[in-house]
């Protein structure tokens, strides 16, 4: 990885804290309520401008698609509150939670293994490579820890904590992956702000991997 400045790595921590908590929490149930309010009321072009390692017209015509998406739950709320209205809910738990069969699971061992399981081959090395950089896990045993949402808050924390190590994370247990599942993501989605989101992730992991020049192998995908 080449050297980087302190500002390379305040972005990286930024997409990471940012779009982690989109995938990780239920927008009616969960804690991230503040988060979607902060999307519901931004201005996508100014937004788009300032995101980093995307181009602007590409990052504001996704976050575009987040800010339409949750402008029926605005609605809904009282002024300065964010309540999630059905339709991202369920789009949320259908994407995510189940109990149906997950269009795309957030999971990189479902794409990676031959058996298209949670818990396979790809989790177990990054569980090891997380014990030997010394990363304290942040779920109990039962969450496998490539869980996109995880994945995206532990990028956060390395460039925040331990820079030394994310670009051996990134290129060898993040990167791999990430594209080809957010891009099953994106087809799946049938919600814009899920779409939004999807595509956004994308090209700022996309615009990381540039930015850090790192070189990824592309493994054989099962799923």
């Amino acid at each position: 990885m080449t050297d980087l400045d302190a500002a390379t790595f305040e972005g990286v921590a930024f997409l990471g804290n940012t779009l982690a908590p989109f995938f990780l929490q239920d927008p009616r149930t969960g804690a991230a309520g503040a988060e979607f309010a902060a999307v519901a009321a931004l201005d996508a072009q100014a937004a788009g401008a300032e995101w980093p390692f995307v181009g602007e017209e590409e990052a504001a015509r996704c976050l575009g698609m987040m800010v339409e998406g949750l402008a029926p739950s605005r609605a809904a709320g009282e002024v300065g509150a964010f309540v999630a209205d059905d339709d991202l809910t369920w789009e949320y738990r259908r994407l995510f939670i189940g109990p149906g069969a997950k269009p795309a699971p957030p999971w990189g061992s479902v794409y990676t293994d031959r058996e298209c399981v949670v818990f396979g081959a790809a989790t177990l090395e990054l569980r090891a490579w997380m014990r030997e950089h010394g990363v304290a896990r942040t779920a109990d045993e039962k969450t496998p820890e490539d869980h996109i949402g995880l994945m995206l808050a532990l990028m956060a924390w390395l460039a925040q904590n331990q820079p030394a190590d994310l670009g051996e994370f990134l290129s060898l247990h993040f990167l791999t992956w990430a594209g080809h599942f957010l891009d099953e993501l994106a087809d799946a989605a049938e919600h814009p702000f899920y779409e939004g989101l999807a595509r956004l992730t994308r090209a700022s992991l996309d615009g990381v991997q540039k930015t850090l020049g790192l070189e990824v192998v592309t493994p054989r995908f099962y799923r």
